[in-house]
Parts: structure tokens; sequence; C-alpha cells
């Protein structure tokens, strides 16, 4: 077993030892893309976007009920959710066409904030294969340049570094660009059900619009 694994490992490693130069920057993109899939992926969690806590309190709210208990549960729960809520407890006092441009502001920050770090996706997707074809060409042109010495190691080398940056590039690419296709549905269906939780909090917070709010903080 320990034979087999080490053999794999020498097998890996003589691959990208064999893609050139060019292998380097994509080892690099690849290890900076699978970093952000794994942090955007934990970080996305629904559990941690939009604690269910706190969406069973908004619609337990009745207009005329204490927001004492739901400001509790935001102090505690910190997440995009309860801070776009928080917001919007803030800005009680407000005209409810003012507290929902405050709220649209802090939702449009807190989706910048869960979309950090998919820029890094986005330039795997279009630079991987561009250093992957920067890698073929340069093995083309060494495999073509020993053609005329008829070193045949030298021209297998030319087709390993080749072939091996196109598919560590190609590799790159797809994965990122699932990833980061992903990523962003599922930020913008999160943004959208917490919209519409904001929605319906203002909407008990402000049953007529041209009052003051129906719904008060607790002493």
């Amino acid at each position: 077993m320990d034979v087999l694994l080490a053999s794999a490992f020498q097998s890996i490693v003589t691959f990208f030892l064999l893609g050139g130069i060019f292998m380097a920057p994509l080892v690099v993109l690849s290890i900076l893309a699978v970093t952000v899939m794994l942090l955007r992926g934990f970080a996305l969690r629904e559990s941690s976007v939009m604690p269910a806590a706190i969406e069973e309190e908004v619609r337990r709210l009745e207009p005329g009920d204490e927001l004492t208990s739901l400001a509790i549960l935001l102090r505690n729960n910190p997440s995009p959710l309860s801070h776009i809520l928080q917001t919007l407890i803030a800005h009680l006092t407000w005209p409810r066409t003012d507290n929902a441009e405050a709220v649209q502001t802090r939702a449009r920050h807190e989706t910048a904030r869960l979309e950090s770090g998919l820029v890094i996706l986005d330039i795997c997707t279009g630079v991987g294969p561009l250093i992957g074809l920067l890698g073929t060409l340069s093995g083309l042109v060494g495999m073509f340049s020993n053609i005329g010495t008829g070193d045949p190691m030298a021209i297998a080398h030319g087709i390993s570094e080749a072939l091996n940056t196109t598919i560590i590039g190609l590799s790159l690419a797809v994965p990122s660009m699932v990833a980061h296709s992903y990523f962003l549905r599922k930020i913008e269906v999160m943004a959208v059900e917490m919209e519409a939780i904001a929605a319906e909090l203002l909407g008990k917070c402000y049953p007529n619009p041209d009052q003051q709010p129906s719904i008060e903080l607790a002493g």
C-alpha cells in the first residue's frame, strides 16, 4: 500500500514538473480557487445567513407587538439578515420610505459581503485556460525546436509541457466556473428571501404608511 501511495505521489509530482514554468501560476490559482470554494461554501450556509429563529420571530409578530424579543435575537444571532433587520429597527422613527431606503442600502452592503472572494473564481475561470494555452505554446515551441536534433526525450518533454498545462488550465477553469455560478445563484436567492423578510417586518411596523410605526421597543 505504501509503495502504491509513493508511486502515485511521484507520478503527480512528475506530472506537474513536466508542465514547465507555466504550471506554477496554475497551481497557485488552483489553491486559491479551492480555498475560496471552501470558505464561501461555509459562509453561505443558510443557517449562517438567515437564522431560522429570526425568520420565525418575524412571522410571529403582529402589528402592535413589542420588538424586544426580536431585538435580542438579532443581537445574539449576528448574520446578514440580523444586520438588515437591525437597520430597520434602528430607523423606526423615520418615515417608511426613508427607512426602506436605509434597509435597501444595508441589504446591498450585505450582499456585496456575501459575494466577497467570488472575483477570484471569476479570474480563475478566465485566466486558467489562457495560462494553459501559454504552456501549450511553450511546449510546442520546445518540441519543434528539438525536432531537428532528433532527441526523443526533448521532444517528449515539449509534448508533456503542452498537454499537462492544458489539462490543468481546463481543470481549474471548469470547477471555478461551476462554483462561481452556483454561489452567485445561491446569493441571489437568499437576497430575495432576506428582502421578503425585511418587507414583512416593515409592513408590520408601518401598517399605515402615513402614520408612525405601530411597533415599538419596550421601555
